[in-house]
């Protein structure tokens, strides 16, 4: 059992944390799960998308019954006012799916999920459509999944890309388990010298957004049970 669970997508967004936890490789609903334990908090990287998001979710409260779970990892700013590196714990987590939102008693404003990569128009069209601050594609189906089994959610992002930042297409290199294929993006991109800026721009910005965002779930891992009790559902 642990007290705080935290689902990310990807090992990269979470590195500097758990270079140093122990791993622990385990099975569920069919499914071989890496988990990253550190006294009494374990971490689970589901992969890109809100299905491996879900999957990781209920591996993770079967196996360890925590008291709660964070949807933590990078979130694209909707507002202006919001820059690479910013930590933002959302009151609200939307689905823009079917519109479904969960609550909480802590926090401020509002985090969208999307299911692709948002590009600038499309992020318009969700701050627009939602009101929310910032876009990501887990948080909501950690959060029904946290709510289906009573359990306590939380959600802690930091921006990694910012209102007016044009990704390059990343879709076709995530696979059906969400996992992404660095080493055939790297080729991709190796062969468009035009992409080369942007790809740089964007590692750039990852890497300050992961040390951020290892910063602040390190400091909340040092006292996971205060946090657990401070984020309860809005029900």
């Amino acid at each position: 059992m642990c007290s705080v669970a935290i689902v990310t997508a990807l090992e990269r967004e979470v590195r500097p944390l758990i270079r140093h936890w122990r791993v622990s490789e385990r099975e569920y609903g069919g499914r071989g799960f890496r988990f990253f334990e550190n006294r009494n908090v374990v971490l689970v990287c589901g992969g890109i998308g809100a299905e491996a998001a879900r999957r990781a979710a209920e591996a993770v409260i079967a196996l360890y019954e925590p008291k709660v779970v964070y949807s933590a990892g990078f979130a694209g700013a909707l507002d202006a006012a919001l820059h690479v590196g910013d930590i933002i714990q959302p009151r609200c987590v939307i689905d823009a799916g079917d519109g479904s939102r969960i609550g909480r008693q802590q926090g401020s404003g509002a985090l969208v999920s999307f299911a692709t990569v948002a590009s600038p128009a499309q992020k318009a069209k969700l701050r627009n459509s939602f009101s929310a601050q910032a876009v990501d594609m887990e948080a909501a189906a950690v959060a029904r999944a946290a709510e289906a089994r009573g359990i306590e959610f939380a959600a802690v992002k930091v921006i990694s890309d910012e209102v007016d930042f044009n990704f390059p297409a990343l879709e076709r290199f995530v696979d059906s388990s969400g996992r992404f294929s660095e080493t055939r993006f790297a080729l991709f991109v190796a062969l468009r010298p035009w992409l080369w800026l942007r790809v740089a721009t964007l590692a750039r910005n990852s890497n300050r957004a992961s040390r951020v965002l290892c910063d602040w779930l390190e400091k909340m891992a040092a006292r996971p049970v205060a946090h657990a009790a401070a984020n309860a559902f809005d029900r």
